[in-house]
């Protein structure tokens, strides 16, 4: 039977999987992570933060420099061979690098040596490459932000921002001293200092025009550079050659509809927003008379995608939503950016490759870049890439058919992934991501986040069930997966109620199904959020019908890290439910952690120990319970990421080892059985950025096994849902 049934009809056509290409047309694939902590210097603590923000590639292809802020130093990599990146170590700068560019062998790297925001200052660092050494430097006059080279590379250009002070009039402009750009003349990667030139900018935009705050450059081939003035919403065209205004227009505004505008635990793509200024970041010309703007909206915006205008202003493009629409379809939707800045469009990057020309829009908060075809008219989203947490900067190498992102954000200090460099080659052959996405309901994206527990639907082999956490706490779902679909696809989404409404303080991490079809969920609590450790019993309605708390014995040590997993054992008056608790409670010795066990018709608790895996960094603790055949199956993992990451495993116990004692007194230690080392097919699947969290676990109605990741929600983190089939050798 099936257990939940489809109020509305979904829609067939899936926006992130119908426009993409059959599997004979070439596709973007991640081949090579590089975790940028790898080129820190010799003495530096390796937590030190690290950043990749804006990268460049030399002439030849085979070196990647990026821009790294914290350490003030630009970093390289060696990727001679693309699948195998070698860290090629790091050049401390003596300032803050803000971008840089390459030529001839020669590196060139805007530096902000501002000693205040009111005081700016920055030089341009003229470094040799294969030395690793600063030839020279350029004094620029004020803090530097993006830098541009020519096609053939004898021209260059940096804005000079001279940015604003959040601290000062909440962040307002204007905000003295006035940015500019500079212009100069490049031989052989060297600059001459004598021939920069200052192209004055104030007077020009119609918001605070005597403050002008210059963002990003590109040069089309007629040596016009255009420049992006985000605060003040302008676009201001530039002869480099006689260092002069041509032309300059307000990027404008426009009217957004079907957005979540709301910061608020819930996915709901209903809302609008009118006359919202672009305020745009990067900008690149797709031919000598269009160009592309990420509408990034970070001063006072929202606006959400990205637009095409020709060289007088005229708007050619504008995505509206459908960017971000297409992303929460994919599970990248970061909800906490909702009320104000959606996905946050930022970076971008325009190249022809394999004889296409792409634009790659970088959506910093959704940690992903969208891969658009330049059809001439409106672009055609073919793919949406992986990237890591908050892609900053991207650079083509067309020659070797590759994309390289930079990815700024660095969580090493408190357990999280690092940041990182990633590379995608284009080639035949199949699009890895994403492995699992959202149907559409009543026009809308039905959107999904941080999946954890998992469980089959009775009676449907291809079919599971799954839940999301606490990230979407105002909307508690239950998901249906067709998982026959590659991509694997979710077609309902049931809504958990109390009182005819969306239940609140619940943090699902379990999900089961009993005989009658009803869904018992085990929610993790958290005290200081007023979430209570309990299970919740579901009719498929969605309503709550049974709220079962925790008994004294188990509640008068509880943590914060409870409930993860809940499966059923057994049937009739015997059915147990079985809940795996995440790490050791109060009571627990150090190493072992509770299976609790419970039966809905005696309303009797119990519990045995279980014995967790050592490790010699971060904590280990359970993931995920589910019973199939005579045992049960258990997720154990560490919470490390990356390279870091070294236990990802799945546990058996033989359910007639488990045999719960009373809670309060001495529990019986069951023995567990490796049945599978999810490590290998995690970084198959991603090559090499391993996530923490695997989740979820169960088996269909056939008897296949499937794994999940927890995407956190996209916060400080990449957002990327891995679902998979898990082939076991021996699953009874």
């Amino acid at each position: 039977m099936t257990v939940f049934s489809r109020k509305t009809a979904v829609v067939a056509a899936l926006l992130t999987t119908a426009a993409f290409p059959a599997a004979a047309e070439p596709v973007f694939n991640r081949i090579a992570t590089f975790p940028v902590a790898s080129n820190l210097p010799e003495g530096k603590d390796k937590l030190s933060a690290t950043s990749a923000e804006i990268i460049t590639a030399t002439d030849d292809g085979m070196t990647l420099i990026y821009s790294d802020s914290p350490l003030g130093a630009i970093g390289f990599v060696d990727i001679s061979d693309a699948k195998a990146p070698k860290a090629g170590g790091a050049l401390m700068m003596d300032g803050e690098p803000t971008s840089v560019t390459s030529a001839a062998g020669k590196a060139l790297v805007a530096v902000n040596t501002s000693k205040s925001k009111a005081k700016p200052s920055g030089r341009l660092a003229i470094v040799d490459i294969a030395a690793e050494k600063i030839e020279s430097t350029c004094d620029l006059g004020g803090q530097p932000d993006s830098i541009a080279l020519n096609k053939d590379k004898t021209l260059g250009t940096i804005a000079i921002e001279n940015e604003r002070d959040e601290e000062v009039n909440d962040g307002k402009i204007p905000q003295m001293p006035a940015g500019d750009l500079v212009v100069f003349q490049v031989k052989d990667g060297t600059v001459d200092c004598g021939s920069i030139k200052h192209v004055a900018l104030s007077g020009l935009a119609g918001i605070a025009a005597d403050d002008p705050e210059p963002e990003f450059v590109s040069f089309n081939d007629q040596n016009e550079i255009a420049l992006t003035l985000q605060e003040n919403n302008e676009i201001v065209i530039i002869d480099a050659v006689t260092a002069s205004v041509k032309t300059h227009f307000s990027a404008g505004s426009v009217d957004l509809a079907g957005i979540d505008t709301r910061r608020d635990g819930a996915l709901k793509f209903t809302g609008e927003l009118k006359n919202v200024a672009r305020e745009p970041d990067a900008v690149k010309w797709l031919d000598n008379d269009r160009l592309v703007v990420a509408n990034e909206g970070d001063y006072q915006g929202g606006s959400r995608g990205f637009t095409i205008f020709d060289t007088t202003g005229k708007v050619l493009y504008e995505s509206g939503a459908s960017f971000e629409r297409a992303v929460a379809n994919i599970g990248h939707y970061p909800d906490k950016r909702s009320s104000a800045k959606g996905v946050e469009p930022e970076g971008l990057e325009v190249a022809t490759i394999g004889g296409q020309k792409y634009i790659l829009l970088l959506a910093e908060r959704a940690s992903v870049v969208g891969v658009y075809k330049d059809t001439g008219a409106v672009p055609q989203l073919v793919q949406i890439l992986p990237s890591g947490v908050s892609p900053e900067g991207a650079v083509a190498v067309p020659s070797r058919n590759l994309l390289a992102t930079a990815n700024e954000v660095d969580l090493g200090k408190d357990g999280g992934p690092r940041s990182h460099v990633m590379i995608y080659e284009l080639a035949e052959g199949e699009i890895a991501y994403p492995k699992i996405v959202a149907a559409e309901k009543d026009g809308n994206p039905v959107g999904f986040s941080a999946l954890s527990g998992l469980a089959a639907v009775p009676e449907k082999p291809g079919q599971l069930f799954a839940v999301g956490d606490s990230v979407l706490g105002m909307q508690p779902t239950i998901y249906t997966i067709d998982v026959t679909k590659k991509p694997a696809v979710i077609t309902e989404a049931l809504t958990v109620k109390r009182d005819g409404q969306p239940a609140q303080k619940l943090d699902i991490e379990g999900v089961a199904v009993d005989e009658k079809g009803w869904v018992w969920l085990a929610s993790e609590g958290n005290s200081e959020k007023l979430v209570p450790h309990a299970l919740y019993h579901v009719n498929p309605k969605g309503e709550i019908k049974e709220e079962i708390a925790l008994p004294k014995e188990l509640a008068a040590n509880e943590i914060r890290y409870g409930f993860e997993g809940v499966t059923i054992v057994g049937s009739g008056d015997d059915a147990t439910l079985w809940m795996a608790v995440q790490r050791e409670w109060k009571d627990d010795e150090k190493g072992f952690v509770k299976l609790v066990s419970y039966n809905a018709k005696s309303k009797e608790w119990g519990a045995v120990r279980y014995p967790l895996d050592k490790s010699e960094g971060g904590w280990v603790g359970l993931s995920e319970i589910s019973a199939h055949g005579d045992s049960v199956y258990i997720i154990e993992r560490d919470n490390l990421v990356g390279d870091a990451a070294k236990l990802k495993k799945l546990y058996k116990v033989a359910i007639s080892d488990l045999k719960p004692a009373k809670l309060g007194g001495e529990l019986p230690v069951v023995r567990k059985t490796e049945a599978h080392d999810f490590l290998p097919e995690l970084k198959a699947a991603t090559n090499g950025y391993v996530p923490d969290k695997l989740e979820g676990f169960a088996f269909d109605a056939s008897g296949k096994a499937y794994a999940v990741t927890d995407n956190d929600g996209v916060d400080d983190s990449s957002g990327e849902t891995l679902f998979f089939p898990v082939n076991l050798v021996d699953t009874n």
